[in-house]
C-alpha cells in the first residue's frame, strides 16, 4: 500500500475556492461559540450545525457536540 500523498489532496480537494469558503465559515462559527460560551467550555468538543448547513451560522443554528457524536452523525 502506498503512503497517503496530502499535496495531491490539498491541490485536488482542499484548496478549491468551496472548500476554503466552508472551512472558513466552520471557523468562524467555532470563534462565534468560543465568544458565546468560553473557550473552556469547547475544549474537545465540536461545533455542530444542526441544519448541517456549514454555511449557516446563526446561533439558532450552532450547538455543542462531543466530537465523537458530531463526527459520527449523518446528516
Amino acid at each position: 500500500m502506498s503512503e497517503r500523498n496530502y499535496r495531491k489532496e490539498y491541490d485536488n480537494y482542499h484548496k478549491k475556492p468551496e472548500q476554503r469558503r466552508r472551512n472558513d465559515s466552520r471557523k468562524a462559527a467555532r470563534r462565534l461559540m468560543i465568544k458565546k460560551h468560553g473557550k473552556a467550555k469547547l475544549a474537545g468538543k465540536d461545533v455542530d450545525h444542526k441544519s448541517g448547513n456549514a454555511l449557516d451560522n446563526k446561533p439558532s443554528n450552532l450547538r455543542i457536540m462531543s466530537k465523537s457524536k458530531n463526527r459520527s452523525r449523518k446528516t
